[in-house]
């Protein structure tokens, strides 16, 4: 008997240990191979040497830090990915983590393959073990589960490309099932610590864009995409995502990228190349099965923005919040002759800006009242300046309720004013003007300039005897003091 014991606690330790090979340990042979490109080695290599040769992408000033690239079947996808891989060619990364998306098997959180390797038909690829021990089981909705690997391709097929353009790396398979937004922010701060310092890692987020039978409809929903895309606007993409007015398979590992870029100080995405199938198979046909195909890089450098402006102070998120605080504000006040009492955590709406709200009823100016500087939180400046333009402008009547459906909402947050010496600093369209001499003064937003099509003299002559009632030629006068700003302007028509 007691042998019979011993017998099988040994059996069943052996049974564990083959097990623990098995999935932590053994070479982890292609799913796709012959399917979505091609199984023979030279056939393969030839190819993506075709891809990347043809591949003209812009080159990037920083590092790069992370691509975006699509997952299909290399003769629908794999010009668009070569951008870019092109531009990562021959760099000296040591650790490449493959955040993908789960098509095969459903589950919630992340799975992390924790060691072995990845066979392609170019080779082995070992994977990074000591990097993968560093996310696993740190958070409950991080773990491995290998049938999340077993028929999935999302991670493959950027594999092959990684071998032709770098060498002496390893990777960390991640695959992504349904996630909540703090999950995405828990993978994203543990991919941070487990990175530290170093220079050498890269992200490859594997994913494609639209889904569906209408090409018209892929151009607008990629274009959506892409826009949250370049606000880096993690939170935003997330909600258009959950809504379904943005479209991408691997949303959640492209919202942690985002969320991981921006802790790191990677604040540029630049888009390298966009298409879809239909316009690769040149079948632009509605009823055709349609996806679209993106290839982006992430680099440490700031946007490429017009001189003198920074990165966009507000997401699209926070301009949309803003946009229905504005016609809540003025429908409350209108219904019962009390401001609106709203509260407001977000950390950005709270800081201190100056901000104009314009109303246009049936595309005719209908007020337009604001604060040249902050004097309290934006959103409860927003709030005040609505409820102003519609019934305190004295250029016009009080706004009747029944007259607000017919009114679009545009509202202009402004940077703070920097004095100039000169008109010569001014940028038509660029910059707001504020004009001050002694008690008077007066002031244009940038886009008055760009709706009238003035010179600069006609601009900051009528600035002076419209708005300031100063002579005309007031601006030219040295005791006129001269000071410029930045707005961002956006309208319910954009949303």
């Amino acid at each position: 008997m007691c042998g019979n014991r011993q017998s099988l606690l040994l059996s069943i330790c052996c049974i564990l240990f083959v097990t623990c090979n098995l999935f932590a340990a053994e070479i982890k042979e292609p799913n796709v191979a012959g399917a979505f490109y091609p199984e023979n080695p030279t056939e393969l290599s030839q190819l993506i040497d075709k891809f990347l040769e043809k591949a003209n992408p812009e080159p990037v000033k920083g590092d790069i830090f992370a691509l975006i690239s699509p997952h299909a079947g290399y003769e629908f996808s794999g010009q668009t990915a070569a951008f870019g891989y092109k531009l990562i060619r021959n760099k000296p990364y040591k650790t490449v983590i493959v955040i993908a998306t789960s098509h095969q098997f459903g589950f919630s959180g992340a799975s992390v393959y924790p060691e072995g390797a990845f066979r392609t038909p170019l080779g082995d690829l070992k994977i990074d073990k000591e990097f993968a021990q560093k996310l696993l089981n740190k958070d409950k909705e991080i773990f491995f589960e290998p049938d999340a690997f077993a028929r999935e391709h999302s991670v493959e097929v950027q594999l092959p490309f990684l071998q032709k353009v770098l060498t002496g790396f390893k990777i960390v398979p991640i695959i992504m099932g349904d996630s909540t937004l703090e999950n995405c922010k828990n993978l994203a701060s543990l991919i941070r610590e487990a990175i530290g310092k170093r220079k050498d890692v890269l992200v490859v987020v594997s994913t494609d864009m639209y889904h569906g039978y209408d090409y018209d409809e892929a151009q607008d929903f990629d274009n959506l995409t892409l826009s949250y895309l370049k606000d880096m606007d993690a939170e935003g993409l997330y909600n258009a995502l959950n809504q379904g007015s943005a479209q991408l398979c691997g949303g959640f590992g492209v919202v942690t990228t985002l969320i991981l870029s921006r802790e790191l100080g990677h604040n540029n995405l630049k888009v390298l190349s966009r298409t879809n199938s239909a316009i690769v198979t040149g079948r632009k046909v509605k009823g055709i099965w349609t996806v679209g195909y993106t290839s982006c890089a992430i680099d440490e450098q700031k946007a490429c923005l017009p001189a003198g402006r920074e990165r966009p102070m507000l997401n699209k998120e926070q301009r949309k919040k803003l946009l229905e605080l504005a016609r809540r504000s003025i429908e409350t006040y209108l219904k019962t002759g009390k401001k609106l009492e709203v509260a407001e955590q977000d950390p950005v709406l709270n800081k201190e800006m100056g901000a104009f709200v314009t109303l246009h009823e049936h595309g005719e100016l209908r007020g337009c009242i604001g604060n040249i500087v902050g004097k309290g939180p934006l959103y409860l400046t927003v709030r005040d300046m609505a409820v102003e333009s519609a019934v305190g402008d004295p250029r016009f009547p009080a706004l009747a309720l029944l007259d607000l459906k017919n009114v679009e909402i545009e509202i202009s947050v402004l940077s703070p004013l920097k004095r100039v010496s000169s008109a010569e600093e001014i940028q038509l369209g660029e910059h707001g003007v504020l004009v001050r001499r002694g008690y008077n003064s007066g002031l244009f937003l940038p886009q008055v300039a760009t709706e009238t099509g003035w010179s600069k003299e006609e601009f900051l002559s009528s600035l002076c005897a419209h708005k300031a009632g100063l002579p005309p030629d007031a601006w030219k006068d040295k005791d006129t003091e001269l000071y410029i700003f930045t707005a961002e302007v956006f309208s319910e028509k954009s949303y």
